[in-house]
């Protein structure tokens, strides 16, 4: 299926289709406000997909910080129209005088992994690494504020706890490098409306209208009944993301210090003085900072409940964690990965 442009730039003369929706609208760039409390050191990257949010956040950044800007195109070839997604970025970079790069990247799966999340984690080790290559101080992200209420609706729908109930960062580190999120508290419709005014081409990826996947059928069905019932969901929806961020550090800051009082491995008899939300905290964090591991909660109660047990010193604990196990040796708790094949 190949990509459809929103609107195809001509040589000298910039395109109205589209435009007349909004015409008379006399409205800034609304990504380009969103970049005055950034504080972040020059150069930087913009990934940039070619859709409209990356767009208008591309010019923003572009009219912020003249030569300072480099965009990065992440080119996963999952789809036909991944070649005319490049085609679109190129020409609208060429007009803007910003460089490009193409990362092309192919994401296997791994067991138990999506497609999605695999294509996710893939990005943003591309991302960081093409940043760290071309001696980028950080990477701007497009995502916005309707981008993060879906994000906390599939949350809610896995039943997920506060870090997901957190959604997505303003800010965060990966592999070295800094990500941030300007544009979370701007619905989408600013930005398209912006770009549609200034007839400004960007692309709409046709796999956003296949309502096989559950993100683009919240997008379709929940957001529109949500802003008919509560139109001011996208603050309200942000702030509750916030608290639960807060939240989550709190819980962190608790884990770490009950962490140094239980050790490292956990002594046993230090994990049952605690009460057991405590136990399950630290013993969540002991698993995610030292071995990479993150429980489910099935198995984080069946943990507390071995611990909670032995109350022997011939009681065993043997129990599958993540991809490895949690066993006790003697007096501690311990941890195996399970060895990589081959």
């Amino acid at each position: 299926m190949a990509a459809t442009p929103t609107q195809k730039p001509t040589p000298n003369k910039r395109p109205v289709t589209g435009a007349q929706a909004v015409t008379g609208l006399n409205l800034p760039n609304p990504a380009l406000a969103a970049l005055d409390p950034l504080s972040v050191l020059l150069p930087v990257g913009v990934a940039y997909s070619g859709g409209a949010d990356s767009t208008a956040l591309l010019h923003a950044a572009a009219q912020r910080w003249p030569g300072q800007v480099v965009a990065l195109h992440v080119h996963h070839g999952l789809q036909a129209a991944a070649d005319e997604f490049v085609r679109v970025c190129e020409e609208t970079c060429q007009r803007l005088g910003v460089p490009i790069h193409v990362l092309r990247v192919r994401a296997g799966p791994a067991a138990g992994q999506s497609p999605e999340d695999a294509a996710r984690l893939a990005r943003y080790a591309a991302l960081a690494q093409a940043a760290t290559d071309k001696g980028l101080q950080a990477v701007l992200l497009g995502q916005h504020a309707d981008d993060q209420v879906e994000t906390l609706l599939l949350a809610l729908s896995r039943g997920a706890g506060l870090p997901g109930l957190s959604a997505m960062a303003a800010q965060f580190e990966r592999a070295g490098m800094r990500f941030h999120r300007p544009l979370l508290h701007l619905p989408a419709a600013d930005l398209r409306h912006w770009l549609l005014r200034e007839a400004i081409a960007f692309v709409d990826d046709p796999t956003n209208s296949d309502e096989s996947y559950t993100r683009n059928r919240i997008r379709a069905r929940l957001l529109p009944a949500l802003q008919q019932t509560f139109p001011q969901f996208r603050e309200t929806f942000a702030r509750s993301a916030r608290h639960a961020a807060q939240a989550q550090t709190l819980l962190v800051e608790l884990a770490t210090e009950d962490l140094a009082r239980v050790g490292v491995p956990p002594q046993i008899k230090a994990l049952q003085g605690l009460s057991g939300a405590r136990q399950g905290n630290v013993l969540r964090h002991w698993l995610l900072t030292t071995h990479q591991a993150t429980p489910s909660a099935a198995q984080l109660e069946q943990l507390l409940g071995q611990v909670a047990a032995c109350t022997t010193r011939g009681h065993r604990i043997e129990l599958k964690v993540a991809d490895g196990q949690v066993t006790r040796d003697r007096d501690t708790l311990a941890y195996a990965a399970r060895p990589s094949p081959g």
